[in-house]
């Protein structure tokens, strides 16, 4: 299987694409909750803290669900979005700082599928230019990638996108994209494992690839084509 013609610009899903869900769910989102008390108690110290809370306290006042627990200093609803696993911009903002300070002092090392490396190095030197969607934020990103068990990785992309630039299944998020590429959208590959995800970018005219990494969870692939890793996509 070979990569579709007239492509100059690939962008890339994380969970399930480029690195392990396991890593996400079992190592990343419990480290994170087991220091989100700590971490929102000093907001006061902190003005990252501080904003991520504040983004926290916007969505809360904002929020339906009659379920919800009392906001207190934000920790208690942070911790309800992670038990929900809602894509939540402050929860995703919290979160990257909490991780930053576990990539520093070495607690956590991210993890990607073998042939990501050599996969993205190779694409680079085709020429063809790497950008990152992901529901987590742009710091989780360029912590995640410049700190992998094959080192830093962040050179070889040159732009990330988290929720702020749009959510995930929705079209628009996909044009925005591909301006910031300076490139049409049909010059762009998307790689997810989410189809929801491929079927938003597929309606802005990119075209679309679902990985089928091990853990991913089954699906119908639709329109899209499938890939077992990135080797498919290097010719």
């Amino acid at each position: 299987m070979t990569r579709p013609t007239g492509i100059r610009g690939i962008l890339l899903d994380i969970e399930g694409t480029t690195t392990p869900i396991t890593f996400v769910y079992d190592v990343l989102f419990p480290f994170a909750a087991q220091r989100l008390e700590a971490c929102c108690a000093r907001a006061d110290d902190d003005p990252r803290t501080a904003e991520a809370v504040a983004r926290l306290r916007d969505e809360y006042d904002a929020d339906s669900d009659e379920s919800l627990p009392p906001f207190g200093d934000g920790s208690p609803y942070a911790q309800h979005l992670m038990r929900v696993d809602r894509k939540s911009t402050g929860l995703k903002s919290l979160q990257g700082i909490i991780w930053e300070e576990g990539y520093a002092d070495g607690s956590l090392r991210a993890v990607v599928f073998d042939d990501v490396p050599g996969a993205l190095v190779a694409w680079r030197d085709a020429g063809l230019r790497l950008r990152i969607f992901s529901s987590g934020s742009v710091l989780a990103q360029k912590l995640l990638f410049g700190h992998t068990e094959v080192g830093d990785l962040t050179s070889l992309f040159e732009g990330y996108h988290d929720t702020t630039t749009g959510p995930k299944k929705v079209a628009e998020s996909y044009r925005e994209i591909a301006c910031a590429f300076e490139l049409e959208p049909g010059e762009v590959l998307f790689l997810s494992d989410v189809v929801a995800e491929l079927d938003a970018a597929a309606e802005t005219g990119m075209r679309t690839g679902l990985l089928r990494r091990p853990g991913n969870p089954p699906c119908e692939p639709g329109r899209h084509t499938t890939h077992a890793d990135f080797r498919e996509l290097l010719v």
